[in-house]
């Protein structure tokens, strides 16, 4: 098991990706009129690529166009002080030709209330690390 200087325990890729796929909520880190943003979003993983659901001309769906986006979920229990936290760095994507039907069979969480038409981000996981914390 690999420490870092923290003594925290280093995840490998596969390890950050199953946890990444054990939780339904993580945030979503990018830019928004050249200042830092970030929001809570749903998500699944498919295959290696982060999918977020939003809604066609949201803020989010917008500012993360061919963008370099951060991502992050975690998970802790305060009382026995442990957990996992896993951070993401890639390029968020259109949805390509034919697979919306696809990714809308995800069960996919959504933040909004109500309406509008699905829009699906997808980021690629070109850097992908991760964190476990043991008592």
């Amino acid at each position: 098991m690999k420490l870092d200087s923290a003594g925290l325990q280093v995840l490998s890729r596969e390890e950050c990706l199953l946890l990444l796929s054990t939780t339904p909520i993580g945030r979503v880190v990018f830019t928004d009129r050249a200042l830092p943003a970030v929001q809570p979003v749903g998500f699944r993983l498919d295959g290696e690529d982060i999918v977020i659901r939003t809604t066609a001309g949201s803020k989010l769906a917008t500012a993360t166009r061919d963008a370099v986006v951060a991502f992050e979920a975690d998970d802790f229990d305060a009382v026995l002080r442990t957990g996992w936290s896993v951070t993401a760095v890639g390029h968020a994507r259109a949805v390509r030709p034919g697979e919306a039907a696809r990714l809308a069979g995800l069960p996919v969480a959504t933040w909004w209330l109500s309406g509008g038409e699905d829009h699906f981000i997808v980021v690629d996981t070109e850097q992908i690390s991760g964190r476990r914390i043991r008592r």
